[in-house]
């Protein structure tokens, strides 16, 4: 459970952060980077949420609860050392459930004929913003694995990327099932 007793510590005053293994890093590093990417998608589906409601809001706040998952597990790398608690990680079954809901919301939707413009419903363009910064989240994500002596699970891997299109789709529902999409026009304005 998770205790936040005092919200300022100073121990960050010098340029670092703590990592869940207790470890102190720059605050420039690239798994800070990566999750703190993950922390701004999650602030910005939480716009898209005031203007959402039912079922759509409900999913949203799982995938919401799910980013803090991924950011607990970015946040605690695998160094093969034993820790004293079990690190949160995301799971399979967390992308599942994300691929489950994009094949459902696909059946509500007409194929597209262009590309999609973000924009429509209040709701939809947030969460075209928010896919935009899912994207960079997987950016960074897939730099830090890169990187000698890195690692990022399969899964937080597969999720990040399957949220992109989850929140892609979800847009598209946004805009009245896709009839109120606002589509490219290849050279409409030469």
């Amino acid at each position: 459970m998770v205790k936040l007793n005092k919200i300022y510590t100073k121990t960050g005053d010098k340029g670092t952060t703590g990592l869940g293994t207790g470890a102190r890093v720059s605050k420039a590093d690239t798994r800070i980077a990566a999750y703190g990417t993950v922390d701004e998608l999650n602030a910005t589906i939480g716009m898209a949420r005031l203007h959402m409601e039912g079922t759509m809001d409900e999913v949203m706040a799982r995938v919401q609860n799910d980013l803090f998952d991924l950011g607990a597990d970015l946040c605690t790398p695998d160094t093969g050392e034993k820790l004293e608690y079990e690190p949160l990680r995301i799971l399979d079954a967390q992308v599942t459930r994300l691929e489950g809901e994009i094949d459902a919301w696909n059946t509500m939707l007409e194929p597209l004929t262009s590309f999609v413009l973000p924009g429509g419903s209040k709701a939809s363009a947030y969460l075209h913003l928010a896919r935009t910064i899912c994207r960079r989240a997987e950016r960074k994500m897939v730099e830090l694995a890169e990187q000698d002596g890195e690692t990022i699970s399969d899964a937080a891997l597969k999720y990040i990327n399957r949220l992109s299109d989850h929140l892609f789709v979800a847009g598209r529902i946004a805009n009245n099932n896709g009839k109120d999409d606002v589509l490219w026009v290849p050279g409409a304005n030469r």
